[in-house]
């Protein structure tokens, strides 16, 4: 079994450019964007327990800060258990982390998002 610790330094631009973009929707009002690119940071960061938690932390604060107590319902358990999930190597690919979709559910991911873990070098697999 594989332990993942740590997002490689060549994803973890690409992790952090989805977060940047969100908090730019953010204040722009752009929820929706905003969202999205959460999703977006989530599918990339997921393996690695730190990143993983961290966007489900961000989710979290964003049900609260649309007062969207299925997102802050759903997101505690996420927040809970996704880091440890992670560093067991145990995660649902493609799983956007919203409240919105089964947490265990593995998703289809966009060629966009895989051409990102090519060109980091981690390589893509569901």
């Amino acid at each position: 079994m594989k332990l993942y610790t740590r997002i490689p330094k060549g994803l973890k631009s690409f992790y952090e450019l989805e977060l940047n973009n969100y908090h730019q929707a953010f204040v722009n009002g752009q929820l929706a964007i905003a969202w999205n690119h959460l999703e977006r940071a989530h599918i990339l960061g997921q393996r690695y327990p730190y990143a993983h938690s961290y966007v489900h932390w961000k989710m979290l604060k964003f049900g609260f800060r649309i007062k969207n107590r299925k997102e802050i319902i759903g997101q505690i358990p996420r927040l809970i258990f996704g880091g440890i999930k992670s560093f067991v190597g145990k995660v649902p690919l493609g799983n956007p982390g919203g409240a919105n979709v089964p947490p265990l559910k593995p998703f289809p991911i966009q060629e966009e998002l895989q051409q990102i873990f090519v060109k980091s070098g981690v390589g893509f697999q569901t």
